[in-house]
């Protein structure tokens, strides 16, 4: 896990009340002078602060499950071994058989991906289907082999894929949670994975997947990039004919942790154009926008596909690295820059005038602040990229989380394997949304000042470390 160094010193100081008064409220009107401009017109600060925000004590689900961090944990590295992410999704293959895929990033002890038979060599594969998250009854259980037919590599993770039946004595069972496991054979560090199925009442997305131009490949992202050939596919090879429609759409980025006043009503999405594609053949988008595939023009149901640039989830072009450093940065620092003739120049001003013009630790910011964007595309963009949606913004500004807890409705980040800081958690609340299943909101507080904005400060001084 990376560490910032300089924000577990402000976190520790924080969260165990030895920072001074008048320390905390010199950092918090600095940088609410610099805030209050960027506030939405008519916005007003709430006159009560809410309830402290939750812990992971009080909010954790009734049978907790817990999910790896997006990168190692201290524990991890002193194994030398770890699995960074792993993110699952299954295909119904008959009524009672599902095709479970699940994408896993890991790292060897000299750093990189390990093939396939050198992650065989050093974990195993569990797993365990419950009814429901609150049901700790074994439907069934058992180990995965890790062999060529069901460990694979794809681009720059390792794919597992293999087959789960429904128990044969639960005909009625309609839905279950996977939970899977991998372990670390020499530490026993484990890393978990809860995948919700459906047996019946099967979405769209259930029996058909975004596979590459072969059909062999499933990708378990909600993103392509322009001009690539992909395919949505099953696993029978059905011929069908699915209706799509193009929305260019710019989305807005995620408010402030601490923004509680109401959400704004939803705009609703004009549609720019209209096609079909044909199931189990390969199509190629050429523009990008927000797409989104049923099966008949009143389905309730369907899939949506981001289409980026090419560089996506990579971020190089200046007008677009303007966006992203909203969450560090004052309205008219990103007026200034966006309506610069040279966005480049604008851009470099920016980074050079918070680093007192100090060129090193701008480079090394800049590197630290876009790894952080990248991740958050790649792991969380779902009808909008990922850096715009609450997790990604999380992510970017405070890394990725120590440890993982969910159930059907929410999901918990912890933070609270840092050195002599105390237990802070965000929760995310479910949301139905029509284009993807994985769309979650942060329930926002404004008792996450004292964290947030030291952080935040961190990263305009260039303390952030890697």
């Amino acid at each position: 896990m990376r560490t910032l160094l300089y924000c577990l010193t402000i976190l520790s100081l924080s969260a165990c009340g030895s920072l001074k008064k008048s320390q905390q409220q010199r950092i918090n009107s600095a940088y609410e002078a610099r805030t209050e401009a960027s506030r939405p017109a008519g916005a007003q600060q709430p006159q009560q602060a809410r309830p402290a925000p939750p812990t992971a004590g009080t909010s954790a689900p009734t049978r907790p499950v817990d999910v790896p961090a997006t990168a190692p944990t201290v524990a991890d590295r002193l194994s030398g071994w770890s699995v960074t992410s792993i993110k699952g999704k299954f295909l119904s293959l008959d009524s009672t058989t599902l095709l479970i895929v699940l994408d896993l990033t890991a790292q060897m002890p000299e750093g990189g991906l390990p093939s396939p038979a050198q992650f065989a060599e050093h974990f195993q594969l569990a797993y365990v289907m419950y009814p429901d998250y609150n049901n700790r009854e074994r439907l069934a259980y058992g180990n995965i082999p890790l062999d060529g037919q069901i460990l694979r590599r794809q681009g720059n993770h390792l794919t597992m894929a293999f087959d789960i039946k429904r128990p044969a004595n639960r005909t009625d069972l309609a839905n279950a949670v996977l939970l899977t496991e991998v372990t670390e054979i020499a530490s026993g560090n484990k890393a978990r994975n809860d995948l919700p199925l459906r047996f019946r009442n099967l979405r769209l997305s259930d029996r058909f997947a975004l596979t590459d131009a072969t059909g062999r490949a499933v990708e378990l992202r909600n993103y392509i990039n322009v001009g690539d050939t992909v395919r949505l596919g099953d696993l029978a090879n059905t011929k069908k004919t699915l209706y799509g429609v193009r929305y260019r759409h710019d989305f807005d980025a995620a408010s402030s942790p601490m923004n509680t006043s109401p959400r704004p009503a939803q705009k609703s999405l004009v549609v720019d154009s209209t096609l079909t594609i044909t199931t189990n053949q390969p199509f190629t988008l050429p523009r990008e926008g927000l797409y989104y595939f049923t099966e008949d023009t009143t389905a309730e149901n369907g899939i949506g596909l981001v289409v980026a640039d090419k560089r996506f989830p990579k971020m190089t072009r200046p007008e677009k690295l303007i966006r992203p450093v909203l969450y560090m940065s004052t309205s008219s620092e990103i007026n200034e820059m966006a309506q610069a003739q040279d966005t480049k120049k604008a851009l470099d001003r920016y980074w050079l005038s918070l680093m007192s013009g100090n060129e090193e630790t701008a480079r090394r910011t800049i590197r630290a602040y876009y790894d952080r964007v990248e991740d958050a595309n790649r792991l969380f963009t779902t009808y909008k990229e990922g850096w715009k949606t609450d997790k990604g913004m999380i992510y970017i500004v405070l890394g990725p989380p120590d440890r993982i807890q969910r159930n059907r409705e929410r999901e918990v980040w912890v933070y609270n394997r840092r050195p002599n800081v105390s237990e802070i958690n965000f929760t995310f609340t479910k949301k139905p949304n029509q284009f993807v299943e994985d769309h979650y909101e942060l329930v926002r507080f404004m008792e996450y000042q004292p964290v947030w904005y030291p952080i935040v400060e961190a990263w305009r001084t260039g303390a952030i470390r890697e």
